[in-house]
């Protein structure tokens, strides 16, 4: 019995948007806006825990890479779920389980940011920093007008494969009933019973596309630096 896509045909603008015309957005449009405000949310939390790091060591550094790795062995999903029942708990007012999902992604990414950062900075040669120091600059201004610029550029092929990451770990959000991509599509399957093969391999595509997409620019940018 072969494959028939016409169950995507007829539910792709819910896939695709979710209910937007009621208020509602989801689908890809959700799993793509989660991913962009939580791409911008760890790229500044990142960036500014990495210029503390680098002008700061001693203790200060020790704590941002202690906080860095207790990050790193947490599963994501712990960390939505804390977001989502902790905050309303200690706080006594609920969460919209959308910027839960951001915060927790944003929280999650930003010490895989810092620590590329900080790379990005070191592996600039010191004698830009001294060279800057010596016309009078002060450290801010170094980092501002002189070392973060080049660190950021060449960190960009890196930024855009996080911005990937951040796209496929949207999909957790089903678990605190986010409409995003994969929990449409396990929507749509539920109310047809009989095309989960043809549902998932569609919305597989879809973040393969995306995923895709960016990989290719990143490519085609560090060739063409």
């Amino acid at each position: 019995m072969g494959l028939d896509f016409t169950v995507v045909a007829r539910n792709l603008d819910y896939l695709l948007w979710g209910r937007l015309a009621e208020g509602e957005p989801g689908g890809l449009l959700l799993t793509v806006a989660m991913s962009v405000c939580a791409g911008i949310l760890s790229l500044v939390l990142g960036i500014a825990l990495a210029l503390v790091a680098w002008c700061y060591g001693g203790l200060p550094r020790k704590l941002l890479f202690a906080w860095a790795e207790v990050i790193r062995g947490i599963p994501l999903i712990f960390v939505i779920f804390w977001l989502y029942f902790l905050v309303p708990a200690l706080f006594g007012r609920d969460m919209p389980g959308s910027l839960s999902v951001v915060l927790a992604l944003a929280w999650f990414s930003s010490a895989a940011v810092m620590h590329s950062v900080l790379a990005g900075l070191k592996a600039l040669p010191r004698s830009q920093y001294e060279a800057g120091i010596a016309s009078g600059l002060t450290t801010l201004q170094v980092l501002r007008w002189i070392l973060l610029p080049q660190a950021l550029r060449n960190l960009l092929p890196s930024f855009v494969g996080l911005f990937a990451t951040l796209i496929k770990d949207t999909s957790l959000a089903f678990i605190v009933n986010v409409p995003e991509l994969t929990m449409v599509a396990s929507q749509v399957n539920n109310r047809t019973q009989l095309f989960p093969a043809e549902i998932f391999l569609s919305i597989a595509a879809l973040y393969f596309f995306l995923c895709g997409a960016l990989s290719l620019a990143s490519r085609r940018f560090s060739s063409g630096r």
